[in-house]
């Protein structure tokens, strides 16, 4: 079943998108994907991506349809709250 994730990647790459989560695998497809070039300190980190979203002042970029990410390094899940601010586009 997919879900909303946080993605990172041992390039130092950081992506927002809809997958399913493999635990065993250096590889992940996300759907409708953002990659997340810039937050500000106020989200306190990738951690703070999945919890609260991406606040004012945040650089994303659009969403492609589909991505498959190599090397990756973690797979975080989103909150309920963090997918609203993900849908809602605050960095606009």
């Amino acid at each position: 079943m997919q879900q909303a994730l946080i993605v990172t990647t041992v390039h130092k790459g950081v992506f927002f998108g809809y997958g399913e989560p493999m635990t065993d695998s250096p590889t992940i497809k996300l759907e409708r994907c953002r990659m997340v070039l810039y937050w500000p300190p106020e989200t306190k980190g990738i951690l703070g991506l999945a919890t609260e979203g991406p606040l004012k002042g945040s650089r994303v970029g659009p969403a492609a349809p589909s991505i498959i990410l190599r090397d990756v390094s973690a797979i975080i899940g989103v909150s309920e709250a963090a997918i609203a601010a993900w849908e809602r586009a605050p960095w606009d």
